[in-house]
């Protein structure tokens, strides 16, 4: 007789799942969440320990200045984790007519640029030029503070010159291609870093940046100071760049006076200092003079801006060199105009009057 084994198969099957159902019920409970906390003693689950991982890195909210442009103001939002920005977004942004338009497509692709390049550096939005520059502007003055922030917070546990690094941002200087800005990092009275910010982009200017900006950047660390070579071939991203520095300098306290002086032995290298007069507008062109005083005297004195272009060239070099040395020999603003370079020679001593003021000379 043959035995049905199919029937037998079957029999054999439902065997096998109930014994498994059963094996299965017996090992649940040790895989049970509460079994493993209370077998842990109070361990934390992996989502919380996540979490908790991320508040113990510390995160920061910073709000950059407000910067006005051409269609309105345009301020920038940071959140920083860790030293890094996880999140850029638009407090405020042009509004009304065609700029809702702009806005709705150049602030998002902002706002990805930052995370994704981790600062200022970041590519304008083609068609939204004036928001691009804004939001640059509005960007690094919250990098700045955050920067700041974080200094203070190292300086506890850093101590000595550490603790002092500071990172300032330049004003902007308007060039006749576009505006350079320039942010440098001060430690011990020493440039440690120089970078741009801004500089001038679009067409042959994109080559002449990339060729001028590195070595101007090496240049300003090198010298410690805003007293560079301008490049080659790059006359107005130069003059637009010292501008930039020297007004970052002035900022940070950090002349090169200051830096050297430290390591001299007299006082009077200690209490050198470096000032800036103000812009003092001509009818050819903005004059600014910068001066370097110590022991109640002016050392140096030099020309920040003057008037360029056509013959305002040639009458420039001739009485800006002349105007600085009488600056130097009288140690005052009241020294006399070059003869024909009458507005020039009056802007100079104007912005001179303001640096000696600034100086307390």
């Amino acid at each position: 007789m043959r035995k049905s084994h199919p029937v037998r198969r079957v029999v054999l099957a439902s065997a096998a799942t109930v014994s498994g159902v059963v094996l299965l019920l017996s090992l649940k409970p040790s895989s049970d969440p509460g079994s493993a906390s209370a077998a842990g003693n109070g361990a934390v689950p992996p989502a919380a320990s996540a979490q908790g991982g991320a508040q113990a890195a510390g995160t920061g909210m910073v709000t950059g200045d407000a910067a006005q442009t051409q269609y309105g103001a345009v301020q920038v939002r940071l959140t920083v984790a860790g030293g890094k920005i996880t999140k850029a977004e638009t407090v405020q942004a042009p509004k009304g007519g065609q700029s809702d338009q702009i806005t709705a497509n150049a602030v998002p692709k902002l706002n990805q640029a930052v995370v994704a390049a981790q600062g200022a550096n970041i590519d304008a939005v083609s068609g939204a030029t004036y928001t691009s520059t804004g939001y640059k502007q509005s960007l690094q003055s919250a990098i700045d503070k955050a920067n700041a922030t974080a200094d203070t917070g190292s300086g506890g546990s850093g101590g000595g010159g550490s603790a002092q690094a500071k990172t300032v941002t330049g004003d902007v200087a308007n060039t006749q291609y576009g505006a350079v800005q320039v942010r440098v990092t001060v430690a011990g009275g020493k440039i440690t870093k120089a970078e741009t910010v801004q500089a001038p982009k679009g067409g042959q200017s994109d080559q002449i940046t990339a060729n001028a900006v590195p070595k101007l950047n090496q240049a300003a660390v090198a010298a410690g100071t805003a007293n560079i070579d301008a490049v080659s071939g790059a006359t107005y991203t130069s003059a637009g760049y010292k501008e930039s520095l020297q007004s970052a300098i002035d900022k940070a306290g950090a002349t090169g006076g200051s830096g050297s002086g430290a390591a001299q032995d007299s006082g009077a290298s200690q209490a050198a200092k470096t000032v800036t007069g103000s812009v003092a507008q001509t009818q050819y062109g903005p004059v600014q003079v910068r001066v370097t005083v110590a022991g109640g005297k002016i050392t140096k004195a030099e020309a920040v801006q003057t008037p360029k272009g056509g013959q305002s060239d040639q009458i420039t070099a001739n009485a800006v060199p002349k105007l600085n040395q009488a600056a130097v020999a009288a140690g005052t603003a009241d020294i006399d105009a070059v003869s024909g370079a009458t507005y020039t020679s009056a802007g100079y001593k104007e912005s001179l009057q303001s640096a000696l003021d600034q100086a307390g000379g």
